[in-house]
């Protein structure tokens, strides 16, 4: 097993080599600058202020935090201004799961009017992991670009996911950008490997990412309205269609919880890995709050009843407070470039490829993963050559040992 995932790893080094351009060896040297100091890195870019650098629970001037948080992750934010209004563990790189696919969605949303229509091939959805959570596309219907995107957010469809991401070019150029719009967006704890947020060693991100994903696809109206939709036909063939429902249980009131007053989405995501992901933003009395939950103790709706605490919080005592740090701007939209200090925690010990970060067992503490430049697009090749090599790998065992991946239920 050992020799086996080593090899990938040439493989894929392999990969990423052919993909340069041989005129630019300045650049090659660069990028494998940059990739060999990511591996033994002792600083990282501090995002959105020192104190979220930090390890353990982040609160200033309020009291009463619900005490029953199991997450390994959290972070809660006022969507409007940017302030942090508690953490913890904000910076911590964990398995996304479909969260990640708030990224996707800021990536790729506005390339595609509502109205367009695409016939789906089988290739579109070979390449989709086994065991994926999937809405039911069929090769060969035709679908609007509108009810791709329901079966994204509604059903958090790998299959959509895959179908949109060809459209746009094939995954790993869609990987590719959505790692670039990461790096934009200042989101320096994520790596992306596939598209979906499904499982696959080094696919990471935090706390804070997941919320800066959330907060800026909300500005743009499509995204908001397909988090906040509860339901809709999605074609069947012919004429017929059948009904989806949101996997969100604040958002529905499955599984035995109430709607959360004033929710209006994001997303939710589960894997075997990852366990529960979620982030949510509500409104109350004029005012919007993000909370996101990684990787919270076992059970049925932990990751909601925890989501809703942290809410009820910010909308009562947390108000009191003071911010323990900011959601940073876009750098497109002028946000000020992170500056770097000592990290305080473990940070490369989660780097991309760690069999132990896949887990989800990533260390606290900040990002290594400062991309920029030749060194971005070169590691998000090598993030999709490892994923198309790994998935052969697991297609070629999927009958002795198949992967759950992400469930519907998630």
């Amino acid at each position: 097993m050992r020799d086996s995932s080593r090899l990938t790893r040439r493989a894929a080094l392999g990969l990423t080599a052919a993909a340069l351009p041989l005129s630019a060896a300045a650049s090659a040297s660069a990028a494998t600058a940059t990739a060999t100091a990511t591996a033994t890195a002792t600083a990282a870019a501090v995002i959105g202020g020192e104190r979220l650098a930090r390890g353990g629970i982040q609160v200033r001037g309020a009291t009463g935090l619900p005490k029953k948080i199991t997450a390994r992750a959290w972070l809660l934010a006022d969507c409007d201004s940017g302030e942090v209004l508690a953490s913890y563990n904000a910076h911590r790189r964990l398995a996304p799961a479909s969260t990640l696919k708030m990224l996707f969605a800021d990536t790729v949303l506005k390339k595609f009017e509502r109205t367009e229509r695409y016939k789906v091939k089988d290739s579109d959805i070979s390449d989709v992991p086994a065991g994926s959570s999937l809405v039911g596309i069929k090769p060969g219907l035709t679908y609007s670009v509108e009810q791709l995107w329901q079966g994204v957010f509604l059903r958090s469809g790998n299959d959509a996911v895959h179908v949109l991401s060809h459209m746009n070019g094939g995954i790993a150029k869609t990987v590719a950008e959505m790692q670039a719009k990461a790096a934009d967006l200042q989101a320096l704890d994520t790596h992306v490997v596939s598209p979906d947020g499904f499982d696959h060693p080094g696919q990471l991100s935090s706390a804070y990412d997941l919320t800066l994903f959330a907060r800026h696809g909300l500005k743009d109206d499509d995204f908001r309205g397909y988090c906040g939709t509860r339901t809709a036909n999605f074609p069947a063939g012919g004429k017929k269609t059948f009904q989806i429902q949101n996997t969100d249980r604040l958002l529905t009131g499955a599984w035995g919880l109430d709607v959360y007053k004033g929710l209006f989405g994001v997303k939710n995501g589960y894997t075997s890995h990852a366990g529960n992901t979620f982030t949510g933003g509500a409104t109350r009395n004029g005012r919007t709050l993000l909370v996101t939950v990684m990787h919270p103790d076992p059970g049925t709706n932990a990751v909601y009843e925890q989501t809703a605490a942290l809410l009820d919080w910010g909308f009562g005592k947390g108000s009191s407070g003071r911010p323990v740090g900011t959601l940073v701007d876009p750098l497109s939209e002028g946000g000020a470039s992170a500056s770097a200090s000592p990290s305080k925690g473990k940070g490369a010990a989660g780097a991309a490829g760690s069999g132990t970060a896949a887990a989800g067992s990533a260390s606290s503490g900040a990002s290594p993963w400062p991309l920029a430049g030749g060194a971005a697009g070169a590691l998000a090749l090598l993030g999709a050559g490892t994923w198309a090599l790994r998935r052969r790998r697991r297609a070629a065992g999927a009958a002795a040992a198949p992967d759950p991946g992400d469930t519907p239920a998630g």
